[in-house]
């Protein structure tokens, strides 16, 4: 790769990064200054209808997930940190609330699934949770999810991996509600003691 080359890679690299954060940033202040399970004047709504297939083959819809309680994480399984990181926190508070915690449905919908089809999620989730269950789909589908949650992301080119490609993305973890409404979110980082906290203050 020539120097102009690399340049405008990292250039591209650093907008896309500043973008996520931003978009990121705008989703959370605006849902946290939402009424649980509502919504506020001119607040956009969190979460909706979609239609994906499951890490065992089975296409789901929303529907699927009623009656429960959803803790949901966009990532991709060639994430080297960040998803890893957030799954496994997911993973210990929802084990951190015990019996309670089995209301809940740790869910990840990969926002890659050129590379992340069914079997492919089916090896990753079983290594966080036995309750994770990984959601992929064509790229419109994934595309409509993404935007009813207001999650931002986007391939990178990258030559310095062998995968030759990475994804930039928003990483929250979203909490709903078993109507599917939605009820909290979780920064990045959040310790899994107090999101399990958190997620406590909701359940029955």
């Amino acid at each position: 790769m020539t120097r102009n080359g690399k340049i405008a890679l990292a250039a591209g690299i650093l907008f896309a990064i500043i973008a996520g954060l931003a978009l990121s940033e705008l989703v959370i202040g605006n849902a946290e200054n939402r009424n649980p399970g509502g919504s506020s004047a001119g607040a956009p709504s969190v979460g909706g209808p979609f239609t994906l297939v499951n890490h065992r083959g089975e296409t789901v819809t929303e529907q699927d997930f009623r009656g429960r309680y959803m803790l949901l994480y966009f990532g991709f399984t060639f994430c080297p940190d960040i998803c890893p990181t957030e799954l496994g926190v997911m993973s210990a508070a929802v084990n951190a609330l015990g019996e309670k915690g089995e209301q809940v449905t740790p869910v990840l919908i990969t926002i890659d699934p050129e590379r992340d089809t069914p079997e492919v999620l089916a090896r990753y989730v079983a290594l966080f949770h036995p309750r994770l269950t990984g959601l992929t789909g064509t790229p419109e589908q994934i595309d409509a999810a993404a935007k009813a949650w207001h999650v931002y992301y986007g391939k990178v080119e990258d030559e310095s991996v062998s995968e030759a490609y990475t994804m930039d993305h928003s990483s929250i973890v979203f909490l709903m509600g078993p109507g599917g409404e939605y009820l909290k979110l979780f920064r990045p980082q959040t310790p899994p003691d107090e999101m399990a906290r958190e997620i406590a203050k909701h359940l029955g």
